[in-house]
Order: structure tokens, then sequence, then C-alpha cells
């Protein structure tokens, strides 16, 4: 059993999330629902769950204010949230989990399936641990993905680029490791840092701090450190030669 809080402002939300979880999710054990972040950060502190289901705009504190005044922090977390770019943005950049309102039952099924996964095998406070950095705006080092043996943890400056794959994205390191993740190169696009990472081509992301150098071409071609070349497209060749400071 997932021992959860719930957390939202609005009862009719709470009492609707309840409800699903009881009906279509029995590995839930509900042990709080708190109308407020205030008496949510009190029973996640005292309580110790392995899930919560968290709103994000709530008045007074919302949470992730909340979040960052943690004490205990080794949960699993489920965002319920209408949405908001930034937010999501922050979320997805973690690989955590977020409803969208109303919650769709087979998406909460899948949530908690998720989550009872994770929790058997990741250290639950480490995916917290990069939405805050990402929320409280600092540059992020780290971005969390979702592999089929749970998650993995990678350093930004030790990806080298980028592949697609259809609606999958390969993910090469500097140590010649590669990672299948069943996101979109899209995805990857709005969520890396700008200043490091480019779109040059529809297949590819580059890490810019591993260009060797620049075949000229209609659109070009560039040499990354490891030897492996990559095109650049006609329409992307001008703002990669600005972003490299040509």
């Amino acid at each position: 059993m997932l021992r959860a809080v719930l957390i939202d402002d609005d009862e009719s939300n709470l009492s609707s999330l309840s409800e699903k979880l009881c009906k279509h999710c029995p590995q839930i054990e509900i042990i709080a629902r708190c109308d407020n972040a205030q008496d949510g950060m009190k029973f996640i502190n005292s309580l110790q769950p392995d899930v919560v289901f968290l709103d994000i705009e709530m008045p007074v504190m919302n949470g992730f204010v909340m979040l960052q005044q943690l004490v205990y922090k080794k949960f699993e977390l489920i965002f319920v949230t209408a949405y908001d770019h930034y937010a999501i943005k922050a979320i997805r950049y973690s690989a955590l989990d977020y409803l969208v309102k109303p919650v769709e039952i087979e998406e909460l099924k899948v949530a908690v399936l998720k989550a009872e996964a994770n929790r058997k095998s990741q250290p639950a406070d480490s995916q917290l641990d990069i939405l805050l950095e990402h929320l409280q705006k600092k540059q992020p080092r780290r971005i969390s993905i979702p592999t089929t043996e749970g998650l993995q943890f990678i350093n930004l400056e030790n990806i080298t680029y980028l592949e697609a794959s259809n609606n999958y994205t390969n993910i090469y390191l500097s140590n010649r490791q590669k990672f299948l993740v069943s996101r979109t190169l899209k995805d990857f696009e709005e969520i890396l840092p700008s200043e490091t990472f480019l779109r040059i081509h529809h297949s590819n992301i580059i890490n810019k701090l591993f260009v060797e150098r620049y075949i000229r071409g209609d659109g070009g071609q560039v040499v990354m450190k490891d030897g492996i070349v990559l095109d650049v497209s006609k329409r992307k060749k001008t703002e990669f030669l600005q972003a490299i400071g040509y």
C-alpha cells in the first residue's frame, strides 16, 4: 500500500480525487486530506507519506512554496493542477507526474502505477531537488528522464547531443552512453536551457560546448568532439552561427 496525503484548497476537488482513488486505485491508502498548504506541510513532515497529491495554486501559500519549506521530502509527488506553462515545464524537467483537472481516471491510474514503481527503485527526493532548482531559477544541473527501468538522473554537462527517433529521443552522453527516452525531441527543446542546447535540425539538438568545428554548406555540418558529424538545416543555419558566436 502507498500511504497518501491529498492537498487542495477546493473541497470538491479533494472529494472527487478521494473518491476516484478509493474506487480505482486500491493500492492507495489516504492518510490525510488538507485544504491548505500549511496543514499539508505539517501532515507530510509528521506522517511521512509515500505519495503526495498536490495542487499548485492555493491561497496564502502555494504548492511550490510549501515544497521548498518541507523537512521530509522522501515521497512520490503527483501534481493535480490547472495548466500553467511555466509550472508544467518545471514539472516535466524533473520527470514528475501531473494531472490536469478534472482528473481522468485512466491518467490517475497510470500516475499511481508509476509512483508505485518509482517507490521501489528510486530515491524519491532526487526528482524534488531537481524541481526546486528549476523553480528557484537556478541554472539547472541535472535532468530526470524516465527509462524502461525507472528514472535516470543525468548531468546536463554530460549530454553531447539528442537525436529524434519517431516519438522517442536518443540521448548521447560524453562517456558514450546512450538512453532511449519516451519523449519527443520537441519536449526536450522546450525544457533544456537554450543558452547551451541548440536545435540544429528536425532530428537533432546539440550541446554547443561539444562542437569541435563547423563545415560550410547549404546548411552545413557540425563535427562534435567525439567525431560525430551532424547536419545543420538551412532554416537553422543563421541561428546556429549566431549561437556559436560567428
